[in-house]
């Protein structure tokens, strides 16, 4: 007979849950072992990953991918360079399992503190990019947790190959193969069943397409760490570094288009924007970059420029699209940003140490810079060694989730005889 979707999840799921019992209880040099191993292995199975990924880039191209997903769905050498070392930065992490902190005396005599512990089973689905297969495996073993990934069907071949890599590192460090589960149908079942299962998994960690991350935040009986959608901007105040200014506008929107730290609205001062926008403008058009302005960016800029629509504010692009707007004060554009945003990263390029002290106090969102590329919210660029995803919640996680976030703290009280009268 054959099995199930919702069988073959449950047995996933009840595998994951004895796995995470034997993890939260690893030592950190057998959870060191475990990714070292899948370094090396990863580094002999270079050939097999990109026959595996140009299955994937092949089945793609036929599907009608867009150039955007393609990119982010390909395995090239940079790529699987940056997931090695990726997996040599996590391992090389402090473990934070079993961290005792706060140890105080209450009156009674007793000692009360917090112990961090691991989440214990996480659910990973996400879309396209089989780099976060080796990421979340990563991050996922050295918190101490058991994680079960559902990659998107377009990159199966992909993360199949990455498994057995993982594998081949639980296997040399004598840990479950359950520890690192990756979903083997595309059947689209698998996500209902996964996110509906809170006896056997903790929380869940969407990445991908807003439809996805909705659908999940509204069906899901388990946790979820999420983020919607990724609209970034960046601010040129009345008193940047001109050049500071264009070269940090520029890197946030072209050094790629896809991810969701890409810069989406640039908003600039009247008072700079001659100075600024004209060069900014002929980099992006050299680009290929559309844009789309308020009105005093079009008579700035050109007709060539298109009229931005209200619904050009909201939207994350994810693609070789940049809406600009100007504004007449700090106040404006910190207006705009927690108006439109989406509460992921924004960035303000200034010489006022009063101006940007007021932007990142004030700007809510995840990450907030001063003076750099929004395309630093990342969890490999904050040394983290990489990230499970950014987490534009307030509860538990925010911003780029490592190793801390998928952990939690339980008290601990030590005694000696010690009863309550």
């Amino acid at each position: 007979m054959t099995e199930s979707v919702l069988d073959y999840m449950t047995r996933l799921g009840r595998s994951a849950r004895e796995a995470s019992r034997v993890l939260a209880r690893a030592s950190t040099a057998q959870k060191n072992r475990a990714l070292q191993a899948a370094a090396r292995a990863l580094d002999a199975a270079r050939d097999e990953l990109v026959a595996a990924n140009e299955q994937d880039l092949a089945q793609g191209r036929a599907n009608g991918l867009d150039a955007a997903m393609l990119d982010r769905l390909a395995l090239t050498p940079k790529v699987i360079d940056s997931m090695i070392e990726g997996l040599r930065q996590v391992a090389a992490l402090p473990d934070p399992i079993g961290e005792i902190r706060d140890m105080r005396y209450m009156p009674s005599g007793i000692q009360v503190g917090k112990m961090r512990v691991p989440l214990g089973v996480v659910g990973i689905i996400y879309e396209s990019r089989p780099n976060v297969t080796i990421d979340a495996a990563s991050l996922c073993l050295k918190s101490g947790n058991a994680t079960i990934l559902r990659g998107g069907s377009e990159a199966i071949h992909s993360n199949r190959a990455i498994a057995r890599c993982i594998a081949q590192g639980l296997l040399e460090a004598e840990l479950p193969a359950a520890s690192v589960q990756v979903v083997e149908t595309a059947d689209r079942a698998a996500v209902g069943a996964l996110i509906a299962m809170p006896e056997y998994v903790d929380v869940i960690v969407p990445r991908g397409g807003k439809g996805l991350i909705e659908r999940i935040s509204r069906d899901a009986r388990v946790p979820v760490i999420k983020h919607l959608d990724g609209i970034c901007h960046v601010y040129i105040d009345v008193a940047a570094d001109p050049q500071k200014a264009i070269r940090i506008a520029d890197n946030a929107k072209t050094q790629r288009f896809a991810p969701c730290n890409t810069m989406e609205t640039l908003l600039v001062h009247q008072a700079i924007a001659a100075e600024v926008l004209p060069p900014l403008a002929a980099i992006y058009r050299d680009k290929g970059v559309e844009l789309r302005g308020c009105a005093a960016t079009r008579a700035l800029l050109g007709a060539d420029v298109l009229e931005a629509t209200e619904q050009d504010w909201a939207t994350e692009y994810n693609a070789p699209i940049l809406s600009i707007r100007l504004v007449d004060s700090l106040d404006a554009a910190i207006e705009h940003i927690n108006r439109y945003g989406s509460q992921h990263t924004d960035a303000i390029v200034t010489e006022n140490f009063t101006d940007a002290r007021r932007f990142l106090t004030e700007v809510d969102s995840s990450s907030v810079m001063v003076n750099a590329s929004t395309r630093f919210a990342d969890g490999f660029e904050y040394g983290l060694g990489a990230e499970i995803g950014i987490s534009t919640d307030k509860l538990h996680a925010r911003g780029p989730v490592g190793l801390e976030g998928l952990t939690s703290e339980k008290y601990v009280v030590l005694g000696d005889g010690h009863i309550r009268t």
